[in-house]
């Protein structure tokens, strides 16, 4: 069955008929806030409310991840865990069109309404291994933001996330491109204090994830090897700062944060952490000595399939 929303329209033929993962009454705040506020006045109430929920899923800052990255406007676009649509208006404003999958129809529900006024979004309720099935392979970029640390989630496999690039990419046209934001396991604030953003556990990720089965996230050269071995190996990696949820700069290798630069460190919204010594001062030595890319707290990779 479908159903319109201004522009956008629902699909839920593969949807179980109810939300497997919720945030609970929160949920319905942000919906409401979907439905009666203008998107030019979400970072307002995001002030007001100072919530970390309506924060995370309404400050325009989110968007900040992909704004500076060229959507073309003939691109089609698959929006992989598009939750509550924080950068879904991002893609929709200068793409053709944009098809989106989540699990949850509520948050799925906040999307539509906050984006409404866009006739180019389709979202597809389900899980990712239901959905896929119906998805066509000729997308001109899809994106895993916040995304691909679930794959053993939604994936079945004895390598889960490995077979998830592998599926995902197989609805790439040949010059697609796959676009993946996601933590650093080994970032320097979770050194520094921070607790792991899946488990919010200290150390979790440092210590390769001994009491956490649900996500995971990677270091670099992880990364890069699973991106290889699923011939997804034309591949640039950029550095947002301080992470890729808030991204206030993003780095790459043709351009690295100088001595100096990265003082942004203080930012940890959802949690306490504990504060073990200056990140400042730490950042300094290891951008010095050449190591911000190895620590750099998240990425965001662009990937292809390697032609030569």
């Amino acid at each position: 069955m479908s159903e319109k929303i201004g522009g956008v329209l629902l699909r839920d033929e593969d949807y179980p008929g109810r939300d497997l993962y919720s945030d609970g009454a929160v949920e319905d705040e942000l919906l409401a806030i979907a439905k009666t506020e203008k998107p030019c006045d979400f970072d307002r109430i995001v002030a007001e409310r100072k919530s970390w929920p309506v924060m995370y899923h309404f400050s325009s800052v989110r968007q900040n991840i992909l704004n500076w990255y060229p959507i073309r406007e003939t691109d089609r676009v698959l929006e992989i865990g598009s939750g509550c649509g924080a950068i879904t208006s991002s893609l929709a404003e200068r793409a053709a069109h944009v098809t989106c999958v989540d699990l949850s129809k509520k948050r799925s529900l906040v999307n539509a309404y906050r984006n409404r006024e866009y006739d180019n979004i389709e979202i597809l309720l389900g899980n990712f291994e239901d959905v896929e099935k119906r998805l066509p392979h000729d997308f001109d970029v899809i994106t895993l933001i916040g995304v691909f640390e679930y794959g053993s989630s939604y994936i079945h496999s004895e390598k889960p996330y490995e077979e998830f690039l592998r599926i995902v990419s197989s609805h790439l046209n040949p010059d697609g491109r796959l676009l993946i934001a996601i933590e650093n396991r080994l970032g320097l604030k979770y050194f520094a204090g921070c607790r792991e953003d899946h488990s919010g556990l200290y150390f979790d990720g440092i210590e390769n994830y001994p009491e956490t089965d649900y996500a995971h996230t990677f270091s670099k050269p992880q990364l890069e090897r699973m991106l290889q071995e699923t011939g997804l190996s034309s591949y640039q990696f950029y550095y947002p700062y301080p992470d890729y949820k808030f991204p206030l700069s993003v780095y790459s290798d043709t351009y690295l944060p100088k001595k100096g630069e990265l003082r942004n460190n203080a930012v940890n919204y959802d949690r306490s952490r504990m504060i073990l010594f200056d990140e400042g001062k730490a950042w300094d030595s290891l951008v010095e000595d050449g190591l911000f890319p190895l620590f750099s707290n998240s990425y965001f990779i662009e990937a292809r399939e390697d032609k030569r």
